[in-house]
């Protein structure tokens, strides 16, 4: 009977598979639930990972997704990477239209195979197969099928069911088999709110989400991985490229990096030791050495990428560097910290993820070698303090890492070990933009204007690129920066960089014909002539997620304006004070003489997470803002 039922098993399984298959092929079979605010249904993601060596890691994915317009398409994610130590065995796709019908098949070598890395790179052996495929209609599905075996274990696929806003999931499931005997770093996150399943066992990972519905993206939402389940695995001890090491913790595994990765990599030519010993001379005070070398490197070398060594993770050897005057992020931090050792500077490799929109942490509690960096700085620890260099920039002021590095746990190795520490944090009040105006009005309503702003912190990195624009192109930039001010002419425009205290200014002069508007005798004047705030956060009827505003602000404005003799102010309105969580607002507009008027505008926005029911709030703090930004004084003409 045992055997009948076996028989009966093999031969009914493979069918019921296949006809879950086709219901999955078939859009119309996607629950209407799963179809709201979706442009992309994750129909089926099977992802099985096994360690079958040390040195020896298979992934099969089997993919199901259907898109359902043209917004959507960016979710078919049919590519694969590779290079020496990824070796793809599998590799197949098929279309099918909005019935399930079959429309094209995709093999290996039809997809199509171009290099990983952008013409900025030297040269790199890493290539990407991806899909093409031009829809002529929509819904249609992609069925992905993959199989690829890597020379290492550094390095597991993550699991992120919810793969981004306005995509849901109908089914999710992720398998990592491993020898128990070797121990896991895992991070789980968001779990139980998703309704995870968890179905892990020693030497098995299992995870399954099903039904997970699409998430609208609302303005200031936080990062989607840190929000919706995510689940990070690193094998305690592992292999890279020939490399066997262990990351039981941050110390430990600093220790290992620096022994194997960067030790006897610092090495410069003598030549150039005695340039750097030149330029240091008579100078005692480490910091000031350090700004020398780092403007040294700045002058004597540029950024381009160089993706070799081991895997892209060891940098080149600085004397390489020394010779060609060229290097990557980890190349040039290296060779950095090489004339920084010659003059006796302290000074670590530092592993980060770098990216100008979102803060991406390093996660403190989860030990990994690979994956959750992309960048190399450099750490210089001062007097108890950390200072951060920037080493593939030619133009950054020393120790500056605003809108890239900063505020984010990274990762500093040294020769003892390694550590998980915090880059600088620029407060609201140091991100300051000073703007202040010389304002001359006529009766017709012109006006004439000598404009000076002063940029720090963010706001420093937010303007100082005008510098490098082509004329024509600076014009262009101001008339759009001040574009609520019509028929606007720049006469002149010039500027000073000054990175020791790392401020930029900016001085303008421009003239506006019919600013204010004249209504008989009257003059309509928006005494906020040139930091007017004007968009407001969007509205939602009802607040799902909640929000953060990552880095804070100040703005100073003081204007002092002239108005014709012939006129005398009818209206002045009353200061203004507003001041909760979010921020402070002041204005204030005040007489100096009969003929002369004093304009102020402080606007701090905080830095902050907040819950999804604060957002109307924060939303009207916004409008209150840009309704005083946009007020009128009366001037009328003298009878």
């Amino acid at each position: 009977m045992i055997k009948i039922y076996r028989l009966i098993f093999v031969l009914v399984f493979p069918i019921l598979c296949f006809a879950q298959e086709d219901k999955l092929l078939n859009s119309q079979t996607i629950p209407s639930t799963l179809r709201e605010n979706a442009n992309a249904v994750v129909r089926w993601d099977d992802s099985q990972i096994e360690v079958k060596a040390p040195n020896k890691m298979v992934h099969t994915n089997k993919r199901i997704v259907t898109i359902l317009n043209s917004s959507g398409n960016s979710k078919v994610n049919a590519y694969l990477g590779y290079d020496k130590g990824i070796s793809i065995k599998k590799m197949e796709a098929r279309i099918f239209d909005a019935q399930g019908k079959e429309i094209k098949k995709i093999k290996r070598n039809d997809f199509e195979d171009v290099s990983a890395v952008d013409g900025g790179t030297l040269y790199s052996d890493s290539r990407v197969k991806y899909l093409r495929y031009t829809p002529i209609d929509y819904p249609y599905t992609v069925l992905f099928e993959t199989e690829v075996e890597y020379s290492y274990t550094a390095y597991i696929r993550r699991w992120k069911p919810i793969e981004g806003f306005a995509t849901s999931t109908e089914n999710s499931r992720y398998v990592f088999r491993y020898d128990a005997s070797n121990e896991l770093n895992k991070s789980e996150t968001n779990f139980e709110s998703f309704g995870v399943i968890n179905q892990s066992k020693p030497g098995e990972i299992h995870y399954e989400a099903n039904n997970l519905k699409a998430i609208v993206y609302e303005a200031y939402s936080p990062n989607l991985k840190d929000i919706t389940p995510y689940a990070m695995l690193n094998l305690k001890n592992f292999s890279y490229e020939g490399y066997f090491g262990s990351s039981n913790d941050w110390e430990g595994l600093g220790k290992w990096m620096h022994e194997q990765l960067l030790l006897g990599r610092t090495r410069v030519s003598d030549k150039t030791k005695n340039e750097i010993n030149a330029l240091v001379a008579g100078l005692d005070d480490p910091l000031d050495k350090a700004k020398v070398v780092y403007q040294y490197v700045q002058n004597n070398t540029r950024y381009i990428s160089v993706q070799e060594g081991i895997g892209g993770i060891q940098p080149i050897d600085a004397l390489k560097v020394d010779e060609v005057k060229y290097g990557d992020c980890k190349g040039l931090s290296n060779y950095t910290k090489a004339l920084l050792d010659l003059v006796g500077v302290e000074s670590y490799y530092t592993r980060v993820f770098a990216s100008p929109d979102n803060l991406v942490d390093i996660n403190k509690d989860f030990v990994s070698f690979l994956g959750q960096s992309n960048h190399v700085i450099l750490n210089l620890p001062y007097q108890g303090t950390n200072i951060w260099l920037e080493c593939t920039s030619q133009t950054s002021p020393f120790g500056y890492s605003a809108n890239f590095t900063d505020d984010r746990n990274v990762f500093v190795i040294r020769p003892d070990g390694g550590e998980v520490i915090r880059t600088k944090i620029y407060t609201a009040a140091e991100n300051l933009l000073d703007t202040k105006a010389n304002i001359v009005l006529t009766e017709d309503g012109d006006i004439e204007a000598k404009i000076n702003l002063n940029s720090y912190g963010t706001q420093y990195g937010h303007h100082v690129g005008i510098q490098y624009r082509t004329l024509k192109d600076q014009t262009l930039h101001y008339k759009d920066y001040w574009s609520y001010i019509h028929n606007v002419d720049i006469l002149s425009m010039n500027y000073n960089n000054d990175k020791d205290t790392i401020m930029f200014t900016e001085n303008i002069e421009l003239t506006a014909k019919k600013y204010a508007s004249k209504t008989g005798d009257r003059l309509l004047l928006s005494p906020n002539f040139f930091n007017v705030l004007s968009n407001v956060p969007t509205r939602y009827r009802e607040r799902k997620l909640p929000f953060e505003i990552e880095r804070g602000f100040h703005d100073m404005d003081e204007y002092v304006i002239s108005i014709p003799e012939n006129f005398e102010v009818e209206a002045l309105q009353n200061d203004v004070l507003i001041e909760n969580k979010f921020g402070k607002y002041n204005y204030s507009i005040s007489k100096m003489d009969d003929h002369t008027l004093l304009f102020k505008r402080s606007f701090i926005l905080n830095k902050g997470h907040y819950v999804n029911t604060d957002y109307e709030d924060f939303r009207n703090f916004y409008l209150e803002v840009v309704k005083q930004d946009q007020s009128r004084i009366i001037l009328i003409k003298k009878s």
